[in-house]
């Protein structure tokens, strides 16, 4: 226990006064060019260390109908066929990442667009064929990401933004889902600086009613959770995201709140903003 103690406080020393935020978006912000501009000036005055996670699903799918490929989708989540990779690779890591590295270029942030290949920042297993056979898709685990690589890159200036893709270190890139990439990167980069995980949606927070967004719920522990989820309140979209949450809480990120991106801004004038997670009632 006490060496178990030493090495926390070990890593908290390394860390001094350095703060991380590690941001996702989803399609509200990337589909509206206001909301975008919007989103990118607060996340652009957040201080201290930044990355930022994208995905882009609607625009593929977009392409993926013009160019008459069928998208196939099983409960929601894509199968990624070569077809299909071809496209998200297109738009995920062209076409949405370059527009997000170019926008933040003109606040002055020199931001560096990137997928899990680039640097060999994010490398990931590709799914195993059980029941359903999900094509080119990866998945991520404790030792996909190399924090050192995304340390000395942001100490030397530059703002990491990351598309949902990743590689297997045999050439192969991989469909990864945007929200795992955003936890897997804010568990790595926890150990290197105090990091709060954001995840930007298109409400408020967690809601009791999904349609009232006056039911925001400011704060939610583990056993109000599972509350939570008992009664309904919380199901389908929204449990994995909460899932890995509170998994990423457990492995050392300091915070993690849920909120709309248009909102983002009251973090900096210390306002509420979103639901906020924690590791106790």
């Amino acid at each position: 226990m006490n060496k178990i103690a030493t090495v926390s406080a070990k890593h908290e020393h390394n860390k001094g006064d350095k703060t991380l935020y590690v941001i996702k978006i989803g399609g509200n912000v990337i589909d509206n060019s206001e909301n975008l501009y919007r989103f990118l000036k607060d996340f652009n005055a957040l201080p201290g260390f930044k990355i930022l996670v994208h995905g882009g699903g609607k625009v593929a799918t977009q392409l993926s109908e013009t160019l008459g490929i069928e998208p196939k989708l099983v409960d929601g989540r894509r199968i990624t066929d070569i077809e299909t990779l071809r496209v998200v690779t297109m738009v995920y890591a062209g076409l949405i990442n370059k527009n997000i590295v170019a926008q933040l270029q003109r606040f002055g942030n020199n931001a560096i667009g990137l997928t899990g290949a680039d640097g060999d920042f994010i490398r990931a297993k590709k799914r195993p064929v059980k029941t359903i056979d999900y094509g080119f898709v990866g998945d991520i685990d404790e030792n996909s990401i190399k924090p050192q690589n995304l340390v000395n890159l942001m100490e030397a200036g530059f703002t990491p933004v990351f598309c949902a893709l990743t590689h297997d270190g045999e050439g192969q890139l991989l469909n990864t889902n945007a929200d795992t990439i955003a936890s897997a990167l804010g568990v790595a980069m926890a150990k290197h600086y105090y990091t709060t995980l954001i995840y930007c949606f298109e409400k408020k927070g967690v809601l009791k009613d999904i349609n009232d967004e006056s039911s925001l719920i400011r704060e939610i522990g583990p056993d109000y959770y599972d509350e939570l989820k008992k009664e309904q309140v919380i199901h389908s979209g929204m449990l994995p995201k909460l899932d890995n949450a509170f998994a990423a809480i457990a492995c050392g990120v300091k915070k993690v709140i849920i909120g709309h991106s248009n909102d983002l801004g009251q973090l900096k004038d210390d306002q509420p903003f979103g639901t906020h997670l924690i590791n106790r009632l």
